[in-house]
């Protein structure tokens, strides 16, 4: 009689845990509505970082570059007080330099969205060529003469 108890209670206890344990399609439904709302919100939030990001590079950027416009014309106003000899390899020099600012320019205006990590190689690719353009700039106003 023990036996027929505890294996009828044994059986009651299983189903009982076997149907509050089950789902009904509707609540899967309502569920996996949740984690697509929530993963969208996401990725909303994921993408206004990544736009604020770029646009705060592009803005800090864009600065440098025109930062570095300003030097160059004061370096081409300089070069109109040298030899003529130094001259022509002096404004030679600020040619190029000016034509790898425009190309940072243009680098950045025409970057596209991409992966995070594309993204984060490109920064550090673009603060490198700034850095050197910068160095560069700076190199041709120093005055070598001892």
């Amino acid at each position: 009689m023990k036996k027929i108890i505890f294996s009828l209670a044994f059986t009651l206890i299983i189903a009982g845990i076997l149907f509050t344990s089950c789902n009904s399609p509707e609540e899967k439904l309502d569920a996996s509505k949740e984690n697509v709302e929530e993963a969208q919100q996401n990725l909303d939030e994921a993408k206004a970082e990544y736009a604020e990001q770029y646009n705060k590079f592009k803005l800090e950027s864009d600065e440098k570059i025109t930062a570095n416009e300003k030097v160059i014309a004061d370096l081409k106003e300089y070069s109109k007080t040298k030899k003529s000899e130094t001259r022509i390899a002096y404004d030679k020099s600020i040619a190029e330099l000016e034509v790898k600012n425009k190309a940072m320019k243009v680098k950045i205006g025409d970057y596209k969205e991409e992966s995070n990590e594309k993204w984060q190689s490109f920064k550090v690719e673009f603060n490198h060529d700034m850095n050197e353009l910068g160095d560069a700039l700076k190199d041709l106003t120093k005055d070598n003469k001892k």
